[in-house]
């Protein structure tokens, strides 16, 4: 009987491996060619592994996309997208430049009002996919529209200045609580643990999930997603808003013209960090691992000084592949697609 109940425990630990295999799949693939782009990069030229540039072009541009998609990584979860992220940031930016300027906030109210208004702008992608029920590629896709014009209207086609007018407002990012480590990077892994935690061990968490997985099902089980949609989008929002903070610290201004073009970048990270774009699947850990994989990639390319065509001809690329093995994926899994 004792032979029998060890091959029996032995089986069932290499079933458990086996899905557990399958199951970080993803990230295991992100966090090694993470490592090989970084080797490459290193062999070809050496300055790329110096800690000056390590800390202040990978990890400070790293911070941005890096916020973004985490925000991104709970909507594509639940089986969402989210196209108005990167012009979200820049009307955001551009409001919170307004706005402080004229009521005198300081940083940390600027910080606090940059978030709520992310969160607003979230909730209503989630209420046009929910309420007006539109897929949410068009209604992401008219935000992002949206959201870009504004932010030109509101500002009035000129940056907003930071440095100069707001006390501490470059510190946000630039500033060092540790020695050596940018704040921007420290809020950023600050926003990943709490992110972790909210996808793991709270009930929208569960749900997003459970929506990702089987929408109807969750449906019938008493849940009420169209609300918890909403939540999860103003929860992308406030990402996206905390972005925009980091982005105006970063630069010294609110540009109305940035933040096209970033959308695909967070995307980008999320799926290559194991996201399943079908939802249903994904960690944290695995959209800093594909952030980091963006960041080392744009940055080792112009070190090389290729010329910035090809460079978004190479990002282009990248994110094909991560589509690919996104599918490639599903299907070693038995995942159905449509």
């Amino acid at each position: 009987m004792s032979d029998v109940a060890n091959k029996a425990t032995k089986s069932e630990e290499a079933g458990k491996f086996k899905a557990f295999v399958k199951r970080e799949i993803g990230r295991v693939t992100a966090l090694a060619s993470l490592v090989v782009i970084f080797t490459f990069f290193t062999i070809m030229r050496p300055v790329f592994a110096s800690w000056a540039n390590v800390s202040g072009g990978i990890l400070m541009s790293t911070t941005v996309i890096g916020l973004m998609a985490i925000g991104v990584t709970f909507v594509i979860i639940t089986g969402g997208i989210d196209l108005s992220v990167g012009t979200s940031m820049a009307l955001v930016a551009v409001i919170v430049g307004k706005t402080v300027m004229a009521a005198n906030l300081n940083v940390w109210s600027g910080i606090l009002f940059g978030m709520v208004v992310g969160s607003l702008l979230g909730a209503i992608n989630g209420i046009l996919i929910t309420v007006l029920k539109l897929p949410p590629f068009i209604a992401t896709l008219a935000t992002m529209k949206g959201a870009q014009g504004l932010a030109l209207i509101i500002s009035d086609l000129k940056p907003i200045l930071f440095t100069t007018d707001v006390k501490g407002w470059d510190s946000i990012a630039q500033g060092n609580i540790i020695p050596n480590l940018p704040n921007a990077v420290l809020i950023l892994l600050v926003a990943a643990v709490i992110a972790s935690i909210i996808l793991n061990k709270t009930v929208l968490g569960r749900y997003t999930f459970a929506i990702g997985s089987n929408t109807e099902a969750t449906k019938l089980s008493g849940v009420k997603v169209n609300r918890w949609l909403i939540a999860v989008y103003a929860l992308c929002g406030f990402f996206v808003g905390l972005a925009a903070v980091v982005m105006t610290s970063r630069l010294g201004s609110a540009q109305p013209d940035l933040g096209l073009g970033y959308e695909l970048e967070a995307i980008a990270a999320v799926i290559i960090g194991g996201t399943s774009l079908l939802g249903g699947k994904g960690t944290i850990s695995g959209t800093i691992i594909g952030a980091l994989i963006m960041s080392v990639l744009i940055n080792g390319l112009r070190i090389l000084e290729l010329q910035q065509e090809w460079q978004y001809v190479v990002v282009g690329a990248v994110i094909l592949l991560a589509v690919y093995g996104d599918n490639v994926r599903r299907r070693r899994a038995g995942e159905t697609t449509n």
